[in-house]
C-alpha cells in the first residue's frame, strides 16, 4: 500500500480523544443539571412557574433563586400547595396525609420565629419509613444571610426518614441536617455529611412559625 494512503495513528488516535471529551463534557453537564449542582443558570432570564395556592413564606426573590436548583423533572410544573401549618394544622402525621397521593418531589419550606427562612427539596413525597428513602436529588438550602443550596456530597444515602413522632433530612454521625418534631412546632439544623451543609438557620434549636409544603404538577 502506497505510504500516502496509509492510516496515520496519530490522526485516529486524535480524533478518538477529542469524541472522548465530547462524551465526558456532555456527562458532567448532564450530572449537573440532575442534581443540580449549577450555582448560576446560564440563562439569566429565569422563568418562576404560577403558584397553585397561596404562600406566607415565598417571596418572587425567594423562587427564583430556588428555580436555579430544581432536578430536571420538576422543572416547568406549577408550584401546587400540598400542606402548609396555616391551612392544616401543626401535625406531621397531618402532613404526610396530605401527601399520600402526591408523586412528585416536595419543596419543603420553614420560616422559624425570628424570621429566617430555610427547608429541604426531597426528590418524592414524604411518608411514614423505617428506612432512610429517596435519592441524590434532594438537597438543603437557607437564605440567611444569603441563598446558600447544599447538594448531596456522595458520603452517605441519609436522605429522609420519618415516623409519626419526628422528620429528618439528611444525615450523618448523630446529627441531622434538619429535624422536626410531630408537631411541626419544634425544629433542630445541623451540619451533617449527607449535604456537607452549615447549619440552615441562625440557632441550632428553632421554633416554626410557618412550614409550607409544595408539589410540582
Amino acid at each position: 500500500m502506497p505510504r500516502s494512503k496509509m492510516p496515520n495513528p496519530i490522526i485516529k488516535i486524535t480524533k478518538f480523544l477529542k469524541q472522548k471529551t465530547k462524551v465526558l463534557s456532555m456527562s458532567e453537564e448532564f450530572r449537573r443539571a440532575l442534581y443540580a449542582n449549577s450555582a448560576i443558570s446560564l440563562d439569566n432570564d429565569v422563568i418562576v412557574p404560577d403558584l397553585i395556592g397561596t404562600t406566607e413564606i415565598l417571596s418572587d426573590e425567594h423562587r427564583e433563586q430556588l428555580c436555579r436548583h430544581l432536578p430536571a423533572r420538576a422543572e416547568g410544573y406549577q408550584w401546587t400547595l400540598v400542606f402548609s401549618t396555616s391551612q392544616h394544622g401543626f401535625s406531621l402525621n397531618s402532613m404526610y396525609r396530605k401527601m399520600a397521593k402526591v408523586e412528585s418531589p416536595i419543596l419543603l419550606v420553614v420560616e422559624d420565629t425570628e424570621g429566617s427562612v430555610f427547608g429541604a427539596l426531597t426528590s418524592c413525597s414524604l411518608h411514614v419509613s423505617d428506612h432512610f428513602y429517596g435519592t441524590g436529588e434532594s438537597l438543603l438550602f437557607r437564605f440567611t444571610p444569603r441563598f446558600q443550596c447544599f447538594n448531596w456530597t456522595g458520603d452517605n444515602l441519609y436522605f429522609i426518614k420519618g415516623n409519626n413522632e419526628s422528620l429528618a433530612i439528611g444525615a450523618g454521625d448523630g446529627k441531622f441536617g434538619l429535624w422536626l418534631d410531630g408537631d411541626l412546632y419544634q425544629g433542630r439544623t445541623q451540619s451533617c455529611s449527607t449535604y456537607g451543609n452549615e447549619p440552615l438557620a441562625p440557632r441550632e434549636d428553632f421554633v416554626v412559625k410557618t412550614l409550607e409544603c409544595w408539589a410540582f404538577i
